[in-house]
Protein backbone atom coordinates (compact mmCIF):
# COMPACT_ATOMS: atom_id res chain seq x y z
CA UNK A 1 0.00 0.00 0.00
CA UNK A 2 2.74 2.79 0.77
CA UNK A 3 4.73 1.86 -2.36
CA UNK A 4 1.31 2.85 -4.02
CA UNK A 5 0.72 5.70 -2.35
CA UNK A 6 4.61 7.47 -3.68
CA UNK A 7 3.98 6.35 -7.79
CA UNK A 8 5.09 9.18 -9.17
CA UNK A 9 7.23 9.01 -12.37
CA UNK A 10 10.07 11.76 -12.39
CA UNK A 11 8.91 13.21 -15.91
CA UNK A 12 5.04 13.22 -14.18
CA UNK A 13 4.39 16.71 -13.18
CA UNK A 14 1.49 16.00 -11.48
CA UNK A 15 2.07 13.31 -8.68
CA UNK A 16 -0.23 10.56 -8.78
CA UNK A 17 -1.91 9.87 -5.07
CA UNK A 18 -5.18 7.67 -4.02
CA UNK A 19 -7.53 9.47 -2.05
CA UNK A 20 -8.20 8.53 1.06
CA UNK A 21 -11.38 7.02 2.19
CA UNK A 22 -12.60 10.34 3.63
CA UNK A 23 -10.99 12.74 1.49
CA UNK A 24 -14.39 14.54 0.97
CA UNK A 25 -14.80 15.53 4.66
CA UNK A 26 -14.66 19.09 5.09
CA UNK A 27 -12.23 19.14 7.76
CA UNK A 28 -9.66 17.92 5.58
CA UNK A 29 -10.15 20.89 3.54
CA UNK A 30 -9.16 23.13 6.30
CA UNK A 31 -5.93 21.89 6.45
CA UNK A 32 -5.19 21.58 2.87
CA UNK A 33 -5.33 25.38 2.49
CA UNK A 34 -3.05 25.68 5.01
CA UNK A 35 -0.34 23.54 3.80
CA UNK A 36 3.08 24.57 3.17
CA UNK A 37 4.59 25.66 -0.25
CA UNK A 38 8.08 23.16 1.24
CA UNK A 39 8.19 20.34 3.38
CA UNK A 40 12.04 19.30 4.78
CA UNK A 41 13.29 21.81 2.40
CA UNK A 42 11.34 19.70 -0.76
CA UNK A 43 8.88 22.01 -2.91
CA UNK A 44 5.32 21.17 -3.07
CA UNK A 45 3.73 19.71 -6.41
CA UNK A 46 0.68 19.18 -7.69
CA UNK A 47 -1.52 16.05 -7.14
CA UNK A 48 -4.55 14.33 -9.02
CA UNK A 49 -6.90 13.31 -6.15
CA UNK A 50 -8.86 15.68 -3.56
CA UNK A 51 -7.18 16.29 -0.02
CA UNK A 52 -3.95 15.27 -1.03
CA UNK A 53 -0.13 17.15 -1.27
CA UNK A 54 3.51 15.99 -2.42
CA UNK A 55 6.55 17.21 -1.96
CA UNK A 56 9.61 16.69 -3.58
CA UNK A 57 10.39 15.38 -7.45
CA UNK A 58 10.20 12.74 -7.40
CA UNK A 59 7.79 12.46 -4.59
CA UNK A 60 9.54 12.16 -1.25
CA UNK A 61 6.64 13.15 0.71
CA UNK A 62 3.01 12.31 0.24
CA UNK A 63 0.13 13.62 2.45
CA UNK A 64 -3.31 11.94 2.91
CA UNK A 65 -5.95 13.61 4.58
CA UNK A 66 -9.84 11.59 5.54
CA UNK A 67 -7.64 8.08 6.45
CA UNK A 68 -9.15 5.87 9.32
CA UNK A 69 -8.63 7.65 13.03
CA UNK A 70 -6.63 5.22 14.25
CA UNK A 71 -7.90 3.15 17.58
CA UNK A 72 -5.89 2.76 20.93
CA UNK A 73 -2.44 1.81 19.87
CA UNK A 74 0.69 0.12 21.32
CA UNK A 75 3.15 1.97 18.19
CA UNK A 76 5.48 4.77 18.55
CA UNK A 77 3.38 8.02 19.47
CA UNK A 78 5.65 11.69 19.03
CA UNK A 79 4.00 15.00 19.68
CA UNK A 80 5.47 17.70 17.48
CA UNK A 81 4.10 21.17 17.75
CA UNK A 82 1.15 20.11 19.57
CA UNK A 83 0.19 17.15 16.61
CA UNK A 84 0.60 14.33 17.91
CA UNK A 85 1.69 11.45 15.49
CA UNK A 86 1.42 7.40 15.28
CA UNK A 87 4.96 6.31 13.70
CA UNK A 88 5.45 3.07 11.82
CA UNK A 89 8.99 2.42 9.55
CA UNK A 90 8.28 -0.26 7.21
CA UNK A 91 11.53 -0.92 6.49
CA UNK A 92 11.12 1.46 3.10
CA UNK A 93 9.10 4.31 3.85
CA UNK A 94 8.09 5.98 7.11
CA UNK A 95 4.17 6.72 7.66
CA UNK A 96 3.19 9.01 9.94
CA UNK A 97 -0.40 9.30 11.16
CA UNK A 98 -2.25 11.86 13.18
CA UNK A 99 -3.81 10.42 17.09
CA UNK A 100 -6.52 11.55 17.93
CA UNK A 101 -7.91 13.83 15.25
CA UNK A 102 -10.55 13.12 12.90
CA UNK A 103 -10.56 12.83 10.40
CA UNK A 104 -6.73 11.13 10.79
CA UNK A 105 -3.80 12.66 8.41
CA UNK A 106 -1.58 9.96 6.85
CA UNK A 107 2.08 11.29 5.68
CA UNK A 108 4.33 8.60 4.06
CA UNK A 109 7.95 10.10 3.47
CA UNK A 110 11.23 8.51 2.26
CA UNK A 111 13.26 9.31 5.52
CA UNK A 112 16.65 9.24 2.82
CA UNK A 113 15.79 12.78 1.72
CA UNK A 114 13.03 13.94 4.70
CA UNK A 115 13.47 13.94 8.10
CA UNK A 116 10.73 13.14 10.41
CA UNK A 117 11.09 15.99 12.53
CA UNK A 118 11.09 18.33 9.81
CA UNK A 119 8.28 16.78 7.96
CA UNK A 120 6.51 16.67 11.87
CA UNK A 121 6.94 20.62 12.21
CA UNK A 122 6.29 21.82 8.92
CA UNK A 123 3.12 20.39 8.82
CA UNK A 124 1.77 20.99 12.42
CA UNK A 125 0.62 24.67 11.67
CA UNK A 126 -1.92 22.92 9.08
CA UNK A 127 -2.73 19.96 10.51
CA UNK A 128 -3.74 21.20 13.56
CA UNK A 129 -6.16 23.41 11.75
CA UNK A 130 -7.94 19.48 12.66
CA UNK A 131 -9.27 19.60 16.44
CA UNK A 132 -7.60 17.47 18.75
CA UNK A 133 -10.08 14.87 20.63
CA UNK A 134 -7.39 12.78 22.11
CA UNK A 135 -3.76 12.23 22.42
CA UNK A 136 -0.63 10.19 23.32
CA UNK A 137 -0.79 8.29 26.49
CA UNK A 138 1.82 6.17 26.37
CA UNK A 139 4.65 6.70 28.50
CA UNK A 140 6.92 8.17 27.53
CA UNK A 141 6.18 10.09 25.58
CA UNK A 142 8.83 11.97 22.75
CA UNK A 143 8.22 15.09 21.89
CA UNK A 144 9.72 16.88 18.66
CA UNK A 145 11.25 20.42 19.28
CA UNK A 146 9.61 23.54 18.00
CA UNK A 147 12.55 24.54 15.94
CA UNK A 148 14.11 21.59 13.55
CA UNK A 149 17.42 21.57 12.99
CA UNK A 150 19.35 22.11 9.05
CA UNK A 151 17.30 20.02 6.67
CA UNK A 152 19.05 19.89 3.49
Amino acid sequence: MAAGLLVAGCAAPVADVEPAPEATDPVCAEAMVALPDAVAGLDRRETDSQATAAWGEPSAVVLRCGVPTPGPTTEHCVTANGVDWVTRDDGEFWTLTTYGRTPAVEVLFDDTRAASSSVMVDLAPAVSRIPATGGCTSAPAETIPATPGPTG
